[in-house]
Order: C-alpha cells, then sequence, then structure tokens
C-alpha cells in the first residue's frame, strides 16, 4: 500500500480523487492502492525549556543560556491532533511506500518530516512537489515524483531557521524579561519580529525628531499651464550633495535635487525674483519631445501582491495571504508562498490554454490568440526561479469567489494577461520658458500606444486626472510670448511617512532598504529577514502583541513597543540588516552552499554572547547605593531609578 499524506484534508480530497482513492475512512482515504491522509497545522513542534530539564521550568538568569544537547520534537498535545498522528503512524507502519505532498516549501517540507520522523517511518519516501492543485497538475506531479533526499537541504535550512528562533526566543526573551521587565510583563524577543518593530520604532523616533526646514517655490501660470522657476545649485552645492548620495540609491535618482535645481531658502532672495518677473512677458524658449517605453509590470510574488492589495484596498498582509492561499486550493491561482517574480520556460508551452481558460477577460486575451506569443527574459528565466514559479492563474475559470477573491484574482490575471501585451509608448515632452532671465520649466507625457496599459485603462484614467496639470499641455510654439502670473509659494520639507503594510513588508524584504527599482530590490531579497510566508504572520503578532496599532493604513509603536526596542541593547537583535545576514546564510543552506552545522555552532556561540553581555549589563539591578531603585541606563552613565528622591548613585560605562 502506498500512503501518501498531505497538508490538510481538502488538498487530500483533491489528490484522493486523481489517484481513485474514493473510499472514506477515518482520517484517511482509500482505494486503488492509496491511503490518502492529511496533517493540519504543527502535528509536531519542538519540546518546551522545561521538557529538557527541570532546570529550566523556572525562569532564572542562572539557567541561563539554555542550549539543548540535542535538539528533540514532540506531537502537540491537543486529542484532535493526537488522534491524527495515530492514525498517520499506524498507516505509515504498513506502508510499502510513503509518498510526502505537503505544502511544497521549506516549512511543509519541515512539517512532514517531523511527522514521519515521530511515526518512526521506515520504508522509503518520495516527494510530490507541485506549484497548483488542479487534476492535471497533480497527475503531473506523480509522474516527476523524487526521493526525498533531494530535498534534503531544503529540511536542514527550515530545521535550523525553527532551532535559530527557539534558541534567540526563548533565551533572548527571559534575559531581557528577568533584567529589564517590570510589574511581571514580559518582553517578548524575535528573530524578525524585534527587527520588524525596530524598524517602526525607528521610523516613528524620525518622524517625531524631524525639524522642517522652510523653503520658497517661485512658480507661474501661462497659458494655463503651471510652470516652475529653474535655481541652479552652485558647484559647490552640487559637489557636496553627489558625496552624499547613498550607493543604493543612485540607480533611483530621479528627483529635483539630483538634477541640481535649488531651492529658494531666502525669502527675501523669492521676492526680489518674484519682482523681478512680475511685470515682464513670458516667452517660450524651447520644447523638446522624448519618445519611451515602458514595459509590463512584473508578476506577483507573495510580497508584491500583497503590497498592491494594501496600497490599492487597504487589505492586511494576512488577509491577503489568507485570500490567495483559498484562490489556490479553489485551483484558480498557482502555489502562493513564492519569492520570485518570473516564470520557468516549461510554464510557456501552457500559457495559451491558461489564457483560453480566462474567460471573463476575453476582451483582453482575444488580441493574443491565433498566433505565438513573445516570450520576454522579463517574465521566462530559469536562473530566476527556484522551488516555485511566480503567481499566475491556471486557466480554471473561478466560481462561487467572495468579494475579496474576486479583486486579488483581478489584479493576478490582469498582472498574466499584461506580461504578453507590447510596451506602452509614450511621447515625455519638456517646455522651458523665460522671463526677465529667469528659467522655467513644465513636464507633460502623452501615452501613444497603450499597450499593456490597456488592461488599466480606469486606472490611467484615475491617475490622469490627478496629474491633469503636468499631463496635459497646450501645444506651444518656441519663441511665443503673452502675460503670465507669477506666484511665491512657502514650502516646508515634510517628515518620513510612517510604515504601512505595504511599505513595512517591502523593509522586510530589502532589509530596512527601501528602493523602487525591481533588479535591485532583487539584489537585496537575499538580505530580507522572514520569508514570505512568514512576514505577514510576523506583522499580526506584533499587533497582538500590543506593540503596534494602525492609524489608517499608518503602522505606529505602541509606548510598549518603543520602550522594548529603547531597551534592548543588542543590535543584532534590532538591526534588519545583520538578522538580514542570518537569513542568507539559510537560503545557502537550502543551495547547499553553507553546512547547517556551521550555522548551528555559530546560533550557539551568538545566544551564549547575548546572555553574557545582558548579564553584564547593570541596567535593571537593584541601585547599590539606596537598594530601592533600580539602576537605569543614560547616554553615558549608569544611575538610579530614584534620583528625584535624592539618590546619588551614578557611575560611567566602563
Amino acid at each position: 500500500m502506498i500512503v501518501c499524506i498531505a497538508e490538510k484534508p481538502s488538498v487530500a480530497r483533491d489528490i484522493a480523487q486523481v489517484l481513485g482513492a474514493d473510499n472514506r475512512r477515518d482520517g484517511y482515504m482509500e482505494g486503488n492502492g492509496y491511503q490518502v491522509t492529511w496533517t493540519f497545522g504543527h502535528l509536531c513542534s519542538l519540546l518546551e525549556p522545561h521538557e529538557y530539564t527541570e532546570q529550566w521550568k523556572n525562569w532564572t538568569l542562572g539557567s541561563l543560556p539554555m542550549i539543548p544537547a540535542r535538539f528533540s520534537i514532540k506531537v502537540t498535545e491537543d486529542a484532535g491532533i493526537q488522534k491524527q498522528f495515530n492514525i498517520i503512524k499506524g498507516l505509515v507502519e504498513k506502508a510499502d511506500k510513503v509518498i510526502n505532498c505537503g505544502d511544497a516549501g521549506q516549512e511543509g517540507e519541515l512539517i512532514q518530516r517531523w511527522v514521519l520522523q515521530k511515526a518512526q517511518c521506515k520504508c522509503p519516501v518520495e516527494r510530490l512537489w507541485i506549484s497548483s492543485l488542479t487534476p492535471e497538475a497533480i497527475k503531473e506531479g506523480f509522474r516527476n515524483l523524487k526521493d526525498q533526499s533531494a530535498y534534503r537541504n531544503l529540511y536542514e535550512a527550515g530545521l535550523m531557521r525553527a532551532i535559530g528562533d527557539w534558541l534567540l526566543g526563548m533565551n533572548a526573551t527571559r534575559v531581557y524579561t528577568l533584567r529589564y521587565a517590570r510589574d511581571r510583563q514580559v518582553l517578548s524577543i524575535g528573530r524578525v519580529q524585534t527587527p520588524t518593530l525596530a524598524l517602526i520604532v525607528n521610523r516613528h523616533k524620525e518622524i517625531t525628531h524631524f525639524v522642517p526646514k522652510q523653503s520658497w517655490e517661485l512658480k507661474t501660470r501661462y497659458r494655463d499651464t503651471l510652470f516652475s522657476a529653474i535655481v541652479r545649485k552652485s558647484d559647490e552645492e552640487l559637489a557636496e550633495e553627489a558625496a552624499q548620495v547613498d550607493n543604493s540609491r543612485k540607480k533611483n535618482a530621479n528627483t529635483e535635487t539630483n538634477r541640481g535645481i535649488a531651492p529658494i531658502t531666502d525669502e527675501k532672495v523669492g521676492q526680489e525674483l518674484l519682482e523681478k518677473v512680475r511685470n515682464e512677458p513670458f516667452r517660450i524658449t524651447d520644447i523638446s519631445a522624448r519618445k519611451g517605453t515602458e514595459a509590463p509590470p512584473r508578476l506577483f510574488d507573495l510580497t508584491s501582491l500583497q503590497v498592491e492589495c494594501n496600497k490599492k484596498f487597504g487589505y492586511s498582509a494576512d488577509i491577503t495571504l489568507q485570500t490567495i492561499q483559498s484562490l489556490y486550493e479553489k485551483k484558480v491561482a498557482t502555489y502562493p508562498r513564492v519569492d520570485t517574480t518570473f516564470l520557468s520556460d516549461d510554464i510557456y508551452p501552457k500559457c495559451p490554454n491558461i489564457l483560453q481558460g480566462l474567460k471573463d477577460y476575453a476582451a483582453f486575451t482575444a488580441p493574443l490568440s491565433g498566433k505565438p506569443l513573445p516570450k520576454s527574459k522579463k517574465v521566462f528565466d530559469n536562473s530566476k526561479v527556484t522551488d516555485h514559479h511566480a503567481i499566475i492563474p491556471t486557466g480554471v475559470h473561478p466560481q462561487g469567489l467572495t468579494d475579496t477573491e474576486k479583486t486579488v484574482f483581478d489584479l493576478i490575471a490582469r498582472r498574466f494577461i499584461a506580461a504578453f501585451y507590447p510596451d506602452c509608448k509614450f511621447t515625455a515632452t519638456t517646455v522651458i520658458g523665460e522671463s526677465a532671465g529667469i528659467e522655467f520649466k513644465t513636464t507633460g507625457k502623452q501615452i501613444q500606444d497603450a499597450g499593456w496599459r490597456a488592461l488599466y485603462a480606469r486606472e490611467q484614467q484615475d491617475e490622469n486626472k490627478e496629474n491633469e496639470e503636468s499631463n496635459l499641455l497646450p501645444a506651444f510654439q518656441k519663441g511665443e510670448s503673452g502675460n503670465h502670473e507669477p506666484v511665491l509659494n512657502e514650502k516646508w520639507t515634510q517628515p518620513p511617512r510612517p510604515y504601512t503594510e505595504a511599505t513595512l513588508l517591502r523593509a522586510m524584504e530589502t532589509a530596512g532598504k527601501l528602493v523602487e527599482d525591481d533588479e535591485l530590490r532583487d539584489a537585496l531579497k537575499e538580505n530580507g529577514i522572514g520569508r514570505p510566508s512568514t512576514r505577514a504572520a510576523i506583522i499580526e503578532t506584533l499587533f497582538k502583541r500590543n506593540y503596534i496599532r494602525k492609524e489608517r493604513k499608518n503602522l505606529i509603536p505602541t509606548e510598549t513597543g518603543i520602550e522594548l526596542i529603547n531597551t534592548i541593547n543588542s543590535e543584532l537583535l534590532k538591526s534588519a540588516e545583520l538578522t538580514g545576514r542570518w537569513e542568507k546564510k539559510l537560503r545557502e543552506i537550502d543551495r547547499g552552499n553553507y553546512a547547517a552545522i556551521d550555522f548551528l555552532n555559530e546560533l550557539k556561540q551568538m545566544v551564549r554572547d547575548l546572555i553574557r553581555d545582558v548579564k553584564a549589563d547593570k541596567a535593571g539591578a537593584v541601585c547599590p547605593v539606596c537598594k530601592k531603585g533600580k539602576v537605569i541606563r543614560g547616554n553615558t552613565a549608569y544611575g538610579c531609578s530614584r534620583w528625584k528622591e535624592g539618590c546619588t548613585y551614578r557611575e560611567p560605562f566602563q
């Protein structure tokens, strides 16, 4: 008998239907030589500290660090889970072969392997790896089963992630709680959770301490078109600015500042310029037009889909993940927990049938039928695809979708169709004017051939309305002149914007570096914190622990969250960049380029160093002078929390 273990009952039913296992039993389905059963959630987990040794049951500084000689797992203590595990164990004991049909990702691999370990599986194990749940995809997957040894690195990466989270989370939470917590509060610290919270807290501090700077803009209206004055920077200003540009953002430099246009920082100068041009005519001195193209947007990975849904509809990352997971289980979209925006070459021959299946989009797919689809390296690239490809429709006609599911599916379907449309062609026009020797400029962009933007006509109309002044230009003639209406506007520099879930997801993806360029973002993904599948859960955890709250779309740290980050002195725990380096090593384990045992040894040493440093820190200890207050950390010295009551304790840092 061949035993198949799926990730959940609904997936097991889909697999059983394809295999002909039609007889329903308690906890599994049977037929045609197969028994198809399932897990749900985490059937197994690492032991709790007190299950390794009684010494770790109580929270004491003396018991830290907690580093088990060997990590062990247990079946979760839940009656339903225990029953299902025993069913799986009974089937596996009699099986001739087991097929791991778990979620085709790192976490799914770990869950299944742990279950098979606890079930003491001794028969051969093969792996089903599929990117959609359509009958065709399942059949193809069973034709291409691999021995589970092919996924050993994936399992080891998942195992090291779980052990790392245990080691850091358990030890850091206990040591910081014991040393710094007040009123029986637990200071919860996590490998990804804490640097994510630090991103939000640090942004809040930047906003709180922001000092606005005043400037003025000289503008003029000519023929119902608004022109802005060009005030050139000096060579010295340009040289100083160039030295300060961050290398990672040079690729995206496209602002007025980077083109050498200076703000007017002295109102008197601004008024003088205004008076200078007020009674002088305005003359068009130059008109230049540049033809350009805009390629279709990339296909979705999970993060970009979550970002888009948050920007357009205000959906949380968790809601989007639940929705795309539901679309996957309803067989209308492919596997969602992916971090690539590319398709592998073997998907190309399937694309015409997928497009044909999108019957609700026939008006858009019709121009693509009857001829070979374009095959762009921006869409199809084997080198950019590892376990799974980008999220696309399966071609199954969607039925019975909720309103939220319809909205998310529409994004995926249009993005997929757009990938085969021609580039959008536009003309960018720059008009230069002059009055009393002062140059003014305005720009406009007219679409000549919508190309892929035809799929987003309504959005384009809304965008044009928002940018009407800069997009719709009259037919200017070089040398024409006339009256104009100059004005001097006061401006203040603005603080950074608070994180939204969309911008936070991008920051997590790129270890805190917010960039717009797709290629640069791809390079930074290697050091991103968390995995696409876990980032939504991390954000939800911050809400549940009252570390952050939401104001409209903005994520704001609570006092508890701010206090926690202020308390943590270790940069390793707070830095998205440092945590991203750790994440990169986990990816290297997955690829077979880094040894899991080396990573584990680094983890253990890091935890030992962390515990040593926190224990040595005097903050949180009882005041050695008054014996009543607690030692607190200042900028350069320790002091007593009862200094207002007259305690004189003060000691500089060593």
